[in-house]
Formats: structure tokens, C-alpha cells, sequence
């Protein structure tokens, strides 16, 4: 599986990176314990087992850096009983346009990336059950401000990320 992603300026990251250390310390299993280097708080723009990016996407990585604006939580199915817990991001026009504009340029993006599909979320806590979701929501101010200063490949057949974009 490829995936194309954002990721945030060091405040953004280190407020998100909070979050995963409060709800680990109230025994809610966030992203805190995935202690891997590639894991880092993120927006992927685009997935697939068969992603294919052109050569170059330059362009495309100039209209970095995007605010982003963080409201609520969203709550994904993963498997019985047990869920994903994730911050909601407000779609903003720059989000959506750069959304669009990659993929206008990319093949083999799973349905669920592709614009129009999209559901633009960075990731808290996986395999959270119903009644942990409640201590987890008390733990988070669920307003929040940041800005995507990056872009990255990620390659998880090789564990992997190629920068595609970094702050200038």
C-alpha cells in the first residue's frame, strides 16, 4: 500500500502528538504506542496498492503550506465493537484544491481518497472500544488550529517515506 500524506509544522505536530500521549495515559490505545519513526500525525490525501505518481508533482507542493482547521471528532467502524477515533478537519477550499489538483495528476487511488469520497481526518487512536470513546472525548480540546507544511510518500511494503515536500 502507497499513501500520499500532509504532515504539520512542529507545533501542529507536537499538539497532536499530546493527544495520543493523554489518551495512552488513560488507557485509551492511541497512536502514542506505534513508536515506529514514520508514524507522525498526518492527512492522507491518496491511497492504494497501486498509487502511481508522475515523476514530479512540484507544482502541486507550492501551495504549501495550508491552514488547517481542526472541529470535532469523527468515529470510523473498524471491526466489532471496536473503532477508530480521529480529529475532523474543516474542508477548506486550499484542502480541497490541492486534494483535486493531485489527483488529477495520480492513478490507482482507492475509492474512498478520491475527491468527491474524501473524508479528511488525522488519525488518534485505533482499536478504541465503545466505552472508551467517552474518556477519550473528555480528554481532547476538540478546537484546533494548524498548518500542512509537508508532503511524503509512504510505502508500507518497504516501510518507507520519500519527502515529496518540505518547507522551504
Amino acid at each position: 500500500m502507497h499513501s500520499i500524506e500532509l504532515t504539520f509544522e512542529d507545533s501542529t505536530d507536537k499538539a497532536i502528538r499530546s493527544d495520543w500521549t493523554r489518551l495512552a495515559a488513560a488507557g485509551v490505545p492511541s497512536l502514542a504506542g506505534h513508536t515506529s519513526s514514520s508514524n507522525s500525525p498526518h492527512i492522507t490525501l491518496a491511497a492504494g496498492p497501486e498509487l502511481h505518481l508522475p515523476v514530479t508533482l512540484k507544482d502541486l507542493w507550492q501551495r504549501l503550506p495550508v491552514g488547517i482547521d481542526f472541529s470535532g471528532v469523527q468515529v470510523f467502524g473498524a471491526r466489532t465493537g471496536m473503532y477508530v477515533l480521529a480529529r475532523s478537519i474543516v474542508v477548506t477550499r486550499p484542502l480541497l484544491e490541492l486534494h483535486r489538483l493531485l489527483h488529477e495528476e495520480i492513478s490507482g487511488a482507492l475509492p474512498l481518497t478520491r475527491p468527491g469520497a474524501w473524508t479528511p481526518h488525522v488519525t488518534l487512536a485505533r482499536r478504541v472500544s465503545g466505552h472508551q470513546l467517552g474518556t477519550a472525548l473528555d480528554l481532547l480540546d476538540l478546537r484546533m488550529e494548524g498548518v500542512c507544511t509537508r508532503a511524503r510518500l509512504w510505502d508500507s511494503g518497504t516501510r518507507t517515506l520519500t519527502p515529496l515536500a518540505e518547507p522551504t
